[in-house]
């Protein structure tokens, strides 16, 4: 299989084979001892030679031998994507503590800052993944937006959203609600908002669809073109806390941001 990507990408492929930046599609490192079964989709993150550099530092809030807390800061993806290869939280993670299985249990957007979770090894990730996929880990977001004193507060914001590859925004569409949000006035222009669901961008098209747009969104609910080396308007969410009882040990886990909105 690596001669096959070698004389596919060429053989500058192969120096990025040994570095191990292949991966599968779950995000799992592929070198010259993995087993590929047929048909299996793999990925090779090149560098790209226009991919902008974030500026910003990959906080570690907690690190054991299972699991790794980053506070991951505004503008960085978390997994390669499009144009985001080398500058996201995965990648640089990777490189930068010398965990090549680390893998994100979850994902926030790459304009969303905040607590984000990544296993260690491959075979934790499942159960941690299933946290989330069963909405057992409880996160809180806060956001900054204008005030409406016509929109009552607190409320629960239940829609169907949609997002659909190949287009920048998720919509709103008739149908059985797939999005639910909880969504409270912690302060003056500062909203807390608690997500009992997890579809791409519902916090941002919720609070969007209240007429309360937050402050610094590019997409909702206008698209705003912001050059890539931008950085000086980031969005003002933060995913602030993430709380879940360990698949593996039961302990009981809080972790906070230490990141303040503007």
């Amino acid at each position: 299989m690596l001669d096959e990507l070698s004389d596919r990408f060429g053989p500058s492929a192969r120096v990025k084979v040994l570095a191990g930046e292949v991966v599968s599609a779950d995000g799992t490192v592929v070198d010259e001892t993995t087993v590929v079964a047929p048909g299996t989709h793999v990925y090779l993150y090149r560098e790209l030679p226009d991919e902008v550099t974030v500026p910003f530092d990959i906080p570690v809030l907690y690190r054991d031998d299972d699991i790794v807390v980053v506070d991951k800061p505004h503008f960085l993806a978390t997994m390669p994507r499009g144009r985001h290869v080398a500058q996201t939280a995965l990648v640089r993670l990777r490189r930068d503590l010398d965990l090549p299985e680390i893998s994100p249990a979850h994902r926030l957007d790459r304009l969303t800052a905040g607590v984000l979770l990544f296993t260690t090894r491959r075979e934790l990730r499942g159960s941690y993944q299933t946290l989330f996929a069963r909405g057992l880990a409880r996160k809180t977001y806060l956001a900054r937006a204008g005030v409406n004193p016509t929109v009552e507060l607190p409320t629960v914001l239940r829609s169907r959203i949609i997002k659909r590859r190949g287009q920048l925004r998720a919509v709103e569409e008739p149908g059985e609600p797939n999005a639910e949000t909880l969504i409270e006035m912690a302060a003056d222009g500062l909203y807390r908002l608690t997500p009992r669901s997890g579809r791409t961008h519902q916090l941002r098209v919720h609070m969007a669809s209240l007429g309360l747009p937050i402050f610094g969104d590019t997409l909702y609910p206008d698209v705003i073109d912001v050059a890539p080396d931008d950085f000086s308007n980031p969005l003002q969410l933060l995913a602030h806390s993430l709380e879940f009882d360990d698949p593996i040990t039961g302990s009981a886990l809080r972790f906070v941001s230490r990141r303040a909105l503007n």
